[in-house]
């Protein structure tokens, strides 16, 4: 079943980017997918799919960014990747919480940056998760 699940991942994620993107809160969404992406086109000669990691850096402050995933219903914080159920991650605060702040910040690791690993559920019930967390 794992072509039937990475096709799956791979439509859902390039959606969940292009919604991503559009959002006023977002300052940038890291897809190789997209055409914004900076080696998209080093992407499509290399890979035959895109996969279902995201990260996007949203406009927010830590506690802000830390109160909107905890306000996802479908998707599940949690610290893995590649499962068919939707998860998502603060790196700054979860998995690269013990490096220096400054350290983090040089190397991209904001605390408005989100990791999501995108799985098989109805788009439409991920982009409508992230919608109802984002609001004020």
């Amino acid at each position: 079943t794992l072509p039937l699940r990475m096709e799956r991942h791979e439509q859902n994620a390039m959606a969940f980017a292009k919604f991503l993107e559009s959002h006023p809160k977002v300052e940038r969404v890291i897809y190789p997918g997209l055409p914004s992406h900076p080696q998209h086109e080093i992407a499509k000669r290399q890979m035959s799919g895109f996969s279902g990691m995201i990260s996007a850096v949203f406009r927010l402050d830590a506690e802000t960014t830390k109160n909107v995933v905890t306000k996802l219903q479908v998707i599940t914080l949690a610290e893995s990747l590649g499962a068919v159920e939707s998860l998502v991650q603060i790196p700054a605060s979860m998995s690269n919480q013990k490096i220096p702040r400054e350290i983090r910040e040089k190397h991209g690791l904001v605390d408005g940056l989100v990791r999501f690993s995108i799985g098989i559920e109805d788009i439409k019930d991920l982009i409508g998760d992230l919608e109802q967390a984002l609001m004020d």
